[in-house]
């Protein structure tokens, strides 16, 4: 599962927080994060990876990441290359592939809005038509799903643990954005399924690659979503005027801009501070102790960025926090992976 991760107002922005001094024009246009002008003419490739916005890959990669260290199993050494081949294995299937699919049926379905708000996206503009979407689709869903599955036999599991994973993943990711269910429209269930899809979705799939997978890491991810659920909130507030005119019942145009952003700051922090204390319960007070300390700098940036303006500030306060938020859920994964009962 995953949703467009537009929260930039110029392509300014995105050069100075997501690509660094130098980002070029072109480098945005293919990761997604800027429209083709509608005089410009593109090769089709290069539409179609456009359309399967590489940019969102990042987190899910990461969340692999983070898995395959909680598994305590994998080696970068002692067992290459087999195990980074079968990591990378696993970050296209969950970026690439299933992402990718992911990103290809929601822009789908969100075309007749498209074409309104954002006309020259690769579907609304006429670049990609519906058979264009259907095949590329249906490639990265049987290359995803084969994938999982050549995964579990390498791995020699008797139960297909990661093309499960797998499966549950995209059906996450159809009713997240397909009628008649649309989770995205609706402010809870759309921004929860956002969170999973970038911490514990992918962590699973790391996790199972080179471990086993417990009932108390799937509910220690499931929380640890909701801090990912908060950060979905963030995108939604410059979406204000435009949700409440389309219907959309993200949760500023439920609660109001005031309200919605302490609910944001109390998942974030709330959750993260939760992770902490299970980490004191399972004797992992060295990890807890980081973990808390990476919370505090994301406190600041809330009440120097977010709390006073979180639309205008919301691209200075992501580009402050979340590089202590995505820190934070690798050091409870190395905890996980270094606890002998975990």
């Amino acid at each position: 599962v995953s949703a467009d991760l537009r929260v930039f107002s110029t392509a300014e922005e995105v050069d100075n927080v997501l690509l660094g001094v130098g980002g070029s024009s072109d480098v945005q246009q293919l990761l997604g994060f800027r429209q083709t002008k509608s005089s410009e003419e593109l090769p089709k490739w290069k539409i179609q990876i456009q359309l399967m916005k590489p940019g969102t890959w990042v987190p899910v990669c990461w969340g692999v990441m983070c898995g395959a260290a909680a598994s305590g199993n994998f080696q970068w050494f002692q067992a290459f290359p087999r195990d980074l081949l079968e990591v990378f294995a696993c970050i296209v299937l969950s970026g690439p592939c299933l992402t990718g699919f992911t990103q290809v049926i929601n822009d789908w379905y969100d075309r007749e809005i498209d074409a309104i708000n954002e006309p020259n996206r690769p579907i609304p503009s006429g670049r990609i038509n519906g058979t264009d979407v259907a095949v590329q689709a249906g490639v990265l869903l049987v290359g995803g799903w084969a994938l999982a599955l050549k995964l579990d036999q390498l791995r020699g599991h008797e139960f297909p643990t990661l093309f499960l994973i797998a499966l549950f993943g995209t059906f996450v990711s159809y009713i997240y954005s397909a009628p008649p269910l649309k989770l995205k429209a609706n402010g809870w269930q759309g921004t929860y399924a956002l969170g999973a899809s970038y911490i514990a979705l992918p962590w699973w799939a790391g996790q199972a690659t080179f471990g086993e997978l417990s009932l108390e890491i799937i509910l220690v991810t499931l929380a640890y979503s909701v801090a990912g659920l908060g950060i979905a909130i963030v995108n939604d507030f410059k979406s204000i005027e435009g949700d409440t005119a389309l219907g959309l019942k993200s949760l500023p145009v439920q609660f109001g801009v005031d309200t919605a952003k302490w609910i944001t700051v109390a998942t974030i922090d709330g959750f993260q501070i939760a992770i902490v204390a299970w980490l004191y319960s399972i004797g992992s007070e060295g990890y807890a102790n980081v973990l808390a300390l990476l919370i505090l700098p994301q406190i600041y940036a809330q009440f120097k960025y977010f709390i006073p303006d979180p639309v205008k500030n919301d691209v200075k306060y992501q580009a402050s926090a979340q590089p202590f938020l995505v820190l934070g859920i690798l050091t409870a994964a190395l905890a996980v992976g270094h606890n002998p009962y975990h």
